[in-house]
C-alpha cells in the first residue's frame, strides 16, 4: 500500500500538476493539505477516471485537508478530537483496507508564528490534543499512519540552514519537544527509519532562490505505529514534482507498506 502526503497549497491552482503526479506515482492513498476549498467546492471532476474515493474536510480560503484512496475509505472522521470549538479544518482520518486494514490520519498542523503569542499557544495546544488522540489510536493495536504537514523541523539536520530557524515556531524547543512526545508514545518517523543524515527536505520557500540553492527544511512527516512500522518497505521524497509553472512549495513524501 503506497501512502503519500502532499501539501498542495491550493487544490484549484495546482489541480493539473496533482493529476499528472497521480498518474505517474500511482499512490494508493494520498493525504492532501491546504486544499483551501470548502467541501462543495472541491474539484472532484479532475479525478474522474483515476479510481479514487475522496473525502474532504474543507475551509474557505484557508487550511483544508483531504483523503484520496483507490482502496475505498471507511469510518471517515473529520476534525481532531478534544476541542469542539476549534473550527479550523486540519484533521481527517479513515480506514483503508488493502491486504489488511490501516488507519490513516491526514493532518495540517498549525504553523504557530509569530511566537510567542496566541497562534503559538494554539499550535502547542493542538499538538497536545494530537498526542492524546494518537495514544488512543495505538490502543487499537492496528497499523496507524499519521501523515501530513507537521510544521515542525524535528532536528537541526532537517534544515539546510538551521540557524535561520532558531526563533521560528517550526523549530522552537517547545515545538520539537511536543513532536518528540508524540514519537515517544511508540511511533516511528518513517523517513528516519530508512534514511539518515542531512539534505532530506520537503519544503522550499518561494523566495530568495531557495529551491535552486536547496535551502530547504523537512516538515512533512509520516509517523507509524509499531504495527505499521513492521510493514514498512520503502520511503521516498518525490522531488520531481517541484517542476512546472505553478509548483507547490512542498513536495510529496510517500511510504510503501506491506498491506
Amino acid at each position: 500500500m503506497k501512502i503519500a502526503t502532499f501539501n498542495i497549497n491550493g487544490i484549484k491552482a495546482r489541480a493539473e500538476a496533482l493529476v499528472d503526479w497521480l498518474r505517474v506515482a500511482e499512490p494508493d492513498v494520498v493525504c492532501l493539505q491546504e486544499i483551501k476549498s470548502v467541501d462543495e467546492g472541491f474539484p472532484h471532476e479532475i479525478f474522474d477516471g483515476l479510481g479514487y474515493t475522496i473525502a474532504t474536510h474543507g475551509q474557505k480560503g484557508f487550511n483544508g485537508v483531504a483523503l484520496l484512496s483507490r482502496l475505498g475509505l471507511e469510518d471517515v472522521v473529520r476534525g481532531l478530537p478534544g476541542d469542539d470549538t476549534d473550527e479550523q479544518a486540519r484533521w481527517i482520518e479513515a480506514t483503508v483496507v488493502g491486504d489488511r486494514a490501516v488507519r490513516i490520519c491526514g493532518l495540517y498542523l498549525p504553523n504557530g508564528n509569530p511566537a510567542p503569542g496566541p497562534k503559538y499557544d494554539y499550535k502547542l495546544g493542538w499538538m497536545a490534543r494530537m498526542r492524546a488522540h494518537a495514544a488512543g489510536l495505538l490502543r487499537s493495536e492496528a497499523p496507524v499512519v499519521l501523515a501530513g504537514d507537521y510544521n515542525v523541523i524535528p532536528q537541526d539536520e532537517d534544515a539546510a540552514k538551521p540557524e535561520a530557524w532558531r526563533e521560528d515556531a517550526l523549530a522552537l524547543p517547545e515545538s520539537r519537544a511536543a513532536f518528540r512526545r508524540i514519537l515517544n508514545l511508540g511511533y516511528t518517523d518513517a523517513l528516519r527509519a530508512r534514511i539518515q543524515g542531512p539534505g532530506q527536505y520537503t519544503f522550499w520557500d518561494y523566495q530568495a532562490g531557495a529551491w535552486a540553492r536547496n535551502n530547504g527544511i523537512r516538515i512533512d512527516h509520516l509517523l507509524l505505529s509499531p504495527q505499521a512500522a513492521d510493514l514498512l518497505r520503502d520511503v521516498q521524497i518525490d522531488k520531481e514534482t517541484r517542476g512546472g509553472d505553478k509548483p507547490s512549495d512542498h513536495v510529496p513524501v510517500w511510504i510503501d507498506l506491506d498491506a
